[in-house]
């Protein structure tokens, strides 16, 4: 026995002889597998290794983050760009109502626009601090990239009504002004 206090154990009664010698035969072992010149890493470098870890997980989840960020804003600026080439002139003298956010909002359309917001061919999007209309087909390029920026879509709002409505039957005509 190698060890000292294994000895002063053994003669205690605390532990057996084969016990002892099975632990100075593992500790044996773990020094032979332990490269030459290489001494067992101390505590401190293994709380460095440990830090270095850590570090490097914030880093990747910090990475990530400002990705997912920078994807958020490419999706945004994407969405502008089609808004303002699509977006349709309002000169109208009739306000349009619609809810955003349950609140009542505001449009100046022409009679024309008025009838196609109605029946779904234009719809209202987000843009800045205001509203535009833009077609269905711009409508969908934005959908895709962010579907909270479409306000009003009537062609949704329609397929969206169940069968257990009460009020099924009696639908809000298209030209009541609020």
């Amino acid at each position: 026995m190698r060890n000292l206090l294994q000895q002063q154990l053994v003669k205690a009664g605390l532990i057996d002889k084969n016990k002892a010698k099975a632990v100075a035969h593992e500790q044996m072992l773990a020094q032979k597998r332990q490269p030459k010149g290489q001494a067992a890493p101390s505590a401190a470098q293994v709380d460095a290794q440990h830090a270095l870890a850590e570090r490097a997980e914030r880093d990747r989840a910090l990475a990530a983050q400002q990705k997912a960020q920078a994807h958020e804003h490419e999706m945004r600026a994407q969405i502008r760009q089609i808004v303002d080439a699509h977006k349709l002139p309002r000169g109208g003298e009739i306000a349009y109502a619609f809810s955003d956010h349950h609140k009542i909002r505001n449009v100046l359309v022409d009679s024309g626009q008025r009838a196609q917001l109605a029946s779904g061919r234009l719809l209202i999007v987000r843009h800045g601090d205001g509203y535009e209309i833009v077609p269905r087909s711009a409508a969908e390029k934005i959908r895709e990239r962010d579907a909270t920026m479409i306000v009003l879509d009537h062609a949704q709002v329609a397929a969206a009504t169940s069968e257990d409505d009460p009020y099924k039957d009696f639908p809000v005509p298209d030209d009541l002004i609020w």
